[in-house]
């Protein structure tokens, strides 16, 4: 028997009782990924085709794609919620900061430094991003440093303002939890809350308290959200049957609502009011797909194209906006008149290749962080494999 085999002979003996019970995996949270980082990538192709955002200057039935922002929310959400799916298992208990942060810093950095290297390459050899000058060894240091909100510097991915924010709410996920296990869901809820908005309403007005803005504050509220949302899963019977996913579209009236009585440019002048009046949609629908309903959206989420576009929606959301930008100035502006002829030339010739991309990349610089939570076990598997 070969060490390997002795090793793992204890574990296949070893009762039920006595074995690990693996959890569950929740369906249709990837599927929910990968169609918010779909809908980002859309949306880069249709401003690329109809200029002049945040005016609408596209079709009636195109403009759903000018609020690309809003999956970004998701995103957000999504993150809190699979954070909290642990400690929401475990007591809300973190298990360690220093292991939360070792662990995050492994899943989110790697990637993204490779998609900064990768999209520094197009902005400096092909094409930069639009209205943006080409980056500098500022944006370099920036960027790398995930400061990106914080201080201005031309950048070399449209898409990349939104990691920096997350990495900074991993700074307060600790605290946030340790706020709703000792008090509860409702304080640390309101305390965001309270904070968020009183950010807003003063930021017109004392310009100290503008500069947050900068940090889109509203993030903090949509995350804390999507943290509270995964106390369903430790709810008793009676509150998982609760129809979350009707409650999650009552919710979404008043985001709807705002942005067709208000139009496209009041929308992103007004998103840190709108991110927050859409949040609770989102985590209940969340929610929603947690507990199994509607039967037919997890279903659908689930799907193995979904469910595999999920599973590299990370690297399709940091790779693709270098990849649409260049395709476009390169081979759709030159040769493609129209702007619906633009938008279609865009979605048919940059999006499967993002995707194909993405997919590739993933294979190298984010599912190894994800089988492998070290660099021991890691130079181990290359070693093996090379």
């Amino acid at each position: 028997m070969t060490d390997l085999a002795k090793r793992a002979a204890p574990a296949a003996e070893a009762s039920p009782s006595t074995a690990p019970k693996e959890r569950p995996r929740l369906l249709g949270l990837d599927g929910i990924r990968g169609v918010a980082a779909l809908f980002v990538m859309l949306h880069h192709c249709y401003l690329l085709a109809f200029p002049g955002y945040p005016e609408n200057t596209g079709p009636v039935w195109a403009a759903w794609l000018l609020y690309g922002h809003l999956a970004v929310v998701i995103f957000i959400a999504l993150s809190g919620f699979s954070l909290g799916v642990s400690p929401a298992r475990h007591d809300w208990q973190l298990g360690g900061a220093k292991r939360f942060a070792h662990r995050r810093a492994w899943r989110i950095l790697p990637p993204y430094w490779a998609a900064l290297v990768f999209s520094l390459i197009i902005a400096w050899t092909v094409v930069p991003q639009p209205e943006t000058p080409e980056p500098t060894g500022k944006s370099v240091l920036i960027y790398g440093l995930l400061l990106q909100d914080v201080f201005g510097s031309p950048s070399p991915n449209g898409a990349f303002w939104s990691i920096a924010i997350e990495a900074q709410l991993y700074i307060v996920f600790p605290l946030l939890l340790i706020v709703l296990r000792k008090l509860s869901s409702i304080v640390m809820l309101t305390a965001v809350t309270v904070v968020v908005t009183w950010i807003g309403v003063l930021a017109p007005h004392v310009s100290v308290v503008d500069l947050l803005i900068r940090l889109t504050p509203q993030f903090a509220l949509l995350f804390a959200l999507g943290l509270v949302a995964t106390g369903v899963l430790r709810a008793s019977e009676r509150v998982r049957r609760l129809p979350y996913h009707w409650f999650a579209l009552v919710a979404a009236v008043p985001a709807f609502g705002l942005i067709a009585s208000n139009g496209s440019v009041w929308t992103v002048q007004h998103f840190y009011w709108v991110d927050m009046s859409f949040g609770p949609a989102v985590a209940l629908l969340l929610a929603a797909v947690a507990t199994g309903r509607p039967v037919w959206l997890v279903r659908l989420l689930d799907t193995r194209p979904l469910r595999s576009l999920g599973s590299f929606s990370y690297s399709l959301y940091l790779t693709h906006a270098p990849i649409v930008v260049a395709i476009h100035a390169k081979l759709v502006e030159p040769h493609v008149t129209g702007t619906v002829a633009t938008f279609w030339a865009n979605v048919a010739l940059a999006a499967p290749v993002a995707i194909a991309f993405a997919w590739a990349f993933s294979r190298f610089f984010e599912l190894p962080f994800q089988r492998y939570r070290s660099w021991g076990p890691l130079r181990a598997a290359i070693r093996a494999r090379f």
